[in-house]
């Protein structure tokens, strides 16, 4: 009978590791150069998505940190008398 499956002629080891070396270069390719990179990438991704909700807890950063601010001080001016 005959064999179904073909078998490949015999091929030198160093045609396979040379094959090996080049796949390899290739699998290893990324886009980004550094972590810092694709972390500032997958930021810009999310928040295209929406992901980190609106910007509508900016307009409190500013009344939030004088409050705090004020605070502080109102504090300070209290232990000192």
């Amino acid at each position: 009978m005959f064999s179904v499956f073909r078998t490949a002629a015999p091929v030198a080891p160093s045609v396979l590791l040379e094959g090996c070396v080049q796949s390899a270069g290739c699998a290893l390719a990324c886009d980004f150069s550094s972590s810092d990179e694709f972390e500032a990438a997958l930021i810009a991704a999310r928040r295209a998505e929406g992901r980190y909700g609106t910007k509508h807890h900016r307009k409190w950063t500013l009344p939030c940190a004088l409050a705090t601010v004020a605070l502080a001080l109102a504090v300070v001016i209290a232990l000192v008398r």
